[in-house]
């Protein structure tokens, strides 16, 4: 456990459910308009005449932009207040889905897509920074379990409001019903919110290094999505020779993005971001490939797609608060180590996929990974916040943030690198149902057993309470 500063005066009753209320209803914000994307992407393809490979950036221009800013947002936050970072990111965002909902072309859905990330980045950097930093150890379990809860009612909703609302007002109506929340939760901060939480006021923000972080995640996910082209390749080297650049400034500059040296030696914070990163990498391209399966292979519309894949989040939803609480508890690493082992073996189910596999496999597959994703997530944010100090909360949950968005970033990107393979930039259709397939079943191979090497990692976190 890393040295403790001095204790704040301990936030009220009323303090506490404001910030955890205001907090929730961001993070439900930003997984809705995913998953929701997700299950119209067939519907932008066809509209936009996108390739297999072009319509994955849609999704990925997404996550490229929160993963590239959330450490950088996450440090802004610690040093210049986590509530103004977070209200700033929500009206980014908000303004975003605006400009996504009036696209005109592929590109500029990429394009405002890439923006929308950089309000997720803010988001995601502070959000579970703040309730960190105002609920006591024995009982922020149980809030960060109510703030995933959100996270997954939005993963649930999504599908199900995504697809009815692709079917009947178009794909841009998505982006438009994230307006007005947005406006809600911007009105509610200016409020009632009133406490700033800065615990590393005063500190110096690294911009040189931040350029050296933002530029090196761009060039690895660019490269990554890029394979198996030269310009995949030429990309990933030069991401690994910034990190060896970043590193080399971040271990000199007195006032480090990322203390890399404290965070290095501090073995919790380390392997369960690695868990995390391992988790999401595994599991993230599930609902963009089932519902490719499921509107192509299968033939249905949007709305029945969305009906099956809600399933998942609705088990994540009912069991990640009750997990939290768990891990406030029993130590964190076992509950979630637990929960990766039933994530492993629902993705191995999911190898078996054919054709014509009945709709109660699938669903009792996707019963599984969520209820073994409900088991990792809540558990292994308590670790990661309860062991750093209150002056890296920020950074630690832009950190935490940045693993679970390099992951879903790396797993939609293994996915283009397959369908380049197999695929190649033909629309997927019908006429391509034999490599699509091959595809299928390539991914979640790989998946489950990325997955059960992360059991390992989530199980050498160590303990965190002293």
């Amino acid at each position: 456990m890393p040295q403790q500063r001095a204790r704040m005066p301990a936030p009220d009753a009323a303090e506490r459910r404001t910030v955890l209320i205001i907090a929730t209803l961001a993070a439900f914000l930003t997984p809705f308009m995913g998953s929701a994307v997700n299950i119209a992407l067939p519907s932008i393809a066809a509209e936009f005449a996108l390739d297999a490979v072009s319509l994955s950036f849609v999704a990925s221009s997404y996550l490229l932009g929160t993963a590239m800013f959330l450490v950088p947002f996450g440090r802004c936050a610690d040093i210049y207040g986590r509530k103004r970072i977070f209200t700033l990111g929500v009206a980014v965002f908000t303004a975003s889905a605006l400009l996504s909902a009036l696209a005109t072309s592929g590109l500029q859905l990429i394009l405002f897509r890439f923006i929308e990330g950089l309000g997720s980045a803010m988001i995601y950097g502070t959000g579970v920074a703040m309730i960190t930093s105002v609920f006591p150890l024995h009982e922020r379990g149980r809030a960060l379990g109510i703030n995933v809860t959100a996270v997954y009612i939005g993963l649930s909703i999504g599908p199900f409001l995504g697809g009815y609302l692709t079917g009947f007002l178009t794909w841009r109506s998505i982006f438009l019903t994230n307006i007005p929340l947005g406006i809600y939760i911007v009105y509610q901060i200016r409020r009632h919110l009133t406490k700033e939480w800065a615990d590393a006021r005063g500190e110096r923000f690294d911009i040189v290094g931040s350029v050296f972080y933002s530029a090196m995640l761009l060039s690895v996910m660019y490269g990554f999505s890029h394979l198996p082209e030269i310009g995949g390749v030429a990309a990933i080297v030069a991401g690994v020779l910034l990190s060896v650049v970043f590193y080399a400034w971040e271990t000199r500059t007195p006032d480090p993005v990322l203390d890399i040296p404290l965070l290095a030696s501090n073995r919790a914070f380390a392997f369960s971001n690695l868990a995390a990163l391992i988790n999401y990498g595994a599991t993230f391209a599930v609902g963009f490939l089932l519902s490719l399966y499921l509107q192509v292979v299968r033939g249905f519309d949007p709305g029945t797609a969305g009906l099956v894949l809600i399933t998942q989040p609705v088990i994540q939803a009912l069991f990640a608060a009750p997990a939290g609480r768990l891990s406030d508890r029993i130590e964190p690493q076992y509950v979630a180590s637990a929960g990766m082992a039933l994530t492993a073996v629902g993705l191995a189910l999911l190898t078996f996929l054919t054709p014509v596999t009945p709709i109660g496999y699938i669903v009792a597959s996707l019963v599984l990974l969520g209820f073994g994703f409900a088991l990792f997530s809540s558990p292994n944010t308590n670790a990661v916040m309860t062991s750093v100090d209150r002056s890296l909360y920020g950074v630690a949950s832009g950190m935490l943030a940045t693993m679970r968005t390099t992951g879903m970033m790396f797993s939609l990107g293994f996915v283009t690198v397959i369908f380049a393979v197999f695929i190649g930039t033909t629309q997927i259709g019908a006429e391509v149902l034999a490599p699509f397939m091959m595809s299928l079943h390539v991914a979640f191979t790989v998946f489950t057993i990325f997955c059960t090497l992360g059991i390992f990692a989530s199980l050498a976190c160590g303990r965190v309470r002293g």
